[in-house]
């Protein structure tokens, strides 16, 4: 798994369980929802700070979206 996917995975678990949908956390965020999804689908590369406002708006540390998911919770998603 490489980090593009890393980051998807563990964005997209935090955001629902934040309870967001990806059209509020961007508009929270400031960034383009489009943008919230490629993300999510692992196929773009997220700059810092995108992940710091990302990060704030889902009250989590931005080291969080780095961490490796196990297989269990990668396969949930």
């Amino acid at each position: 798994m490489d980090w593009r996917q890393v980051v998807a995975v563990n964005l997209r678990r935090i955001r629902r369980e934040r309870g967001f949908s990806q059209e509020t956390l961007a508009y929270e965020a400031d960034v383009n929802r489009t943008y919230i999804s490629k993300l999510e689908k692992g196929s773009t590369w997220v700059g810092l700070e995108v992940l710091v406002k990302i990060s704030k708006v889902l009250q989590a540390e931005p080291a969080d979206f780095l961490e490796r998911p196990t297989r269990r919770s990668a396969k949930k998603l």
